[in-house]
């Protein structure tokens, strides 16, 4: 059996594009709504409070919270066998969206509820960077 390739995203779709600069940047970049300045995650073509189609890219601080998580010990697929236990996280950034991701460079047992986090960023292929939280420093 060969070794399984883990599905990546496609960095080049229109709505997420400049998120994904960014992140190979290593710089995280969130929607905000022109009109009544909600940011907004995930990238869409309208703002779920007031309906504009109107959006910038705003670059965020990157530090939030863990607002839930869990451990991840059996594998969806065979291409995350090798990294399991892994943990997956929703992380609230301090402009108020959510965001999942994986929390590394923690150990499970010191994760939290309200854990300061801050983004780090994982080069994959010369076009995929990811994006991840650790521990705020």
């Amino acid at each position: 059996m060969s070794e399984a390739k883990k599905p990546l995203p496609d960095v080049y779709w229109e709505q997420t594009r400049e998120f994904w600069e960014g992140c190979r940047r290593h710089e995280l970049w969130i929607q905000r709504c022109s009109d009544c300045g909600t940011f907004r995650w995930y990238p869409r073509h309208m703002c779920h409070v007031c309906n504009s189609a109107n959006k910038t890219w705003t670059k965020a601080s990157g530090n939030g919270k863990i607002y839930s998580w869990t451990v991840v010990h059996h594998p969806s697929s065979p291409a995350w066998a090798a990294e399991t236990p892994y943990v997956v996280a929703v992380v609230e950034l301090e402009e108020g969206v959510r965001m999942a991701s994986n929390i590394v460079d923690c150990l499970t047992e010191k994760l939290y509820i309200g854990m300061p986090v801050e983004v780090i960023f994982e080069s994959v292929t010369e076009d995929v960077t990811l994006y991840k939280f650790k521990p705020a420093s």
